[in-house]
């Protein structure tokens, strides 16, 4: 009876197979339900803090791309005035804003100094970084203290930075100019002649971002292995050669993700620019989000819509020089 039994059920199970699935089976769950079913665990825990960014960042960047869509103003907005309610009265015009500034020269002239502003502040800060990397990952003495003082402008708030830069830059009691006065040279106008004032906020936001960039860079050097530089100089690899060869290999997974991060930091680096010069002398050291920030809060009516329209350029700006620069990497063989 039991080997009946069994061959009953052998021969139910051939059946089923010789007939394949069945029209009731469900499909294969595509990647996004696997992905769910096995780490379930993972999106709950992390579903509150998208939930939160979501509205947090969400919310403003909607409103400010409908916002650079109309003609919205200090004077059309919604707003209360003691007890008397206004309604909006501002209206839909398109993309008219987005023609007006990508035609203008107020944008382009600001994009022009921005990107000048970004390259040198990145290129700068990136050799200075690598040098001071390459410097501390030798055996020297007091290698720990100089380390210290060199992230100390790293730990300090960047707007206190930024005041102490301020004073030092200072034409008539400065100390910057009292050191010149006392080899008998002329005062220098830092923040107050264009060109000099440029040359002053580069200088500032290369002081602030060396640390990072040294840090991460050192991380770097220290991750690669010292066999390879052993092997090297036992083949008579110069200096230049095992640092070409070697050393810039090596880095090249830090240094893409630190000059990405770099770029948008600087492209964006708002404390610097506001708190130093206020984009002056004139326009002179203005970019694109201080000029935004100026549309918004200082001109008199205050142009919500053509600030919106701006930083919406702005975030496409970086989302398109973020999706070059991984295309440009992927195709050297770096995953990003």
């Amino acid at each position: 009876m039991a080997v009946h039994t069994s061959q009953s059920v052998a021969k139910a199970a051939g059946d089923d197979i010789a007939r394949g699935p069945s029209r009731g089976a469900g499909k294969t769950p595509g990647k996004f339900r696997r992905s769910l079913s096995t780490h379930w665990y993972a999106w709950t825990m992390v579903a509150p803090v998208v939930a939160v960014i979501g509205v947090i960042i969400g919310y403003p960047l909607v409103r400010g791309i409908y916002l650079s869509m109309t003609d919205a103003n200090e004077r059309n907005v919604e707003r209360s005035i003691g007890v008397n309610h206004m309604p909006a009265t501002y209206e839909f015009v398109g993309l008219d804003n987005y023609a007006d500034a990508l035609t203008g020269d107020q944008f382009l002239g600001t994009l022009g100094w921005t990107l000048v502003w970004t390259v040198s502040c990145v290129s700068v800060t990136f050799l200075l970084g690598l040098g001071l990397a390459n410097i501390l990952n030798r055996r020297i003495a007091g290698r720990s203290f100089y380390r210290m003082m060199l992230i100390l402008p790293w730990a300090i708030p960047g707007f206190v930075s930024v005041f102490a830069w301020r004073f030092l830059y200072n034409e008539d009691r400065g100390f910057l100019n009292r050191i010149l006065a006392g080899g008998g040279i002329d005062a220098v106008p830092w923040l107050n002649d264009p060109t000099m004032a440029k040359i002053s906020v580069i200088a500032v936001n290369v002081w602030l971002g060396v640390p990072f960039m040294m840090v991460a860079l050192l991380g770097g050097l220290q991750s690669i292995d010292s066999s390879q530089y052993e092997a090297a100089e036992m083949d008579g690899a110069t200096a230049w050669q095992r640092f070409r060869h070697i050393t810039l290999p090596g880095l090249r997974p830090v240094s893409a993700t630190v000059i990405l991060l770099s770029t948008i930091w600087t492209f964006n680096m708002f404390p610097v620019i506001f708190l130093l010069t206020r984009g002056g002398p004139g326009e002179a050291t203005q970019i694109l989000v201080t000029q935004a920030f100026k549309f918004s809060f200082e001109i008199s009516p205050r142009d919500f819509a053509q600030s919106s329209t701006w930083g919406v350029l702005i975030l496409i700006l970086l989302m398109f020089f973020a999706a070059v620069y991984r295309r440009v990497l992927r195709k050297q063989g770096d995953v990003w």
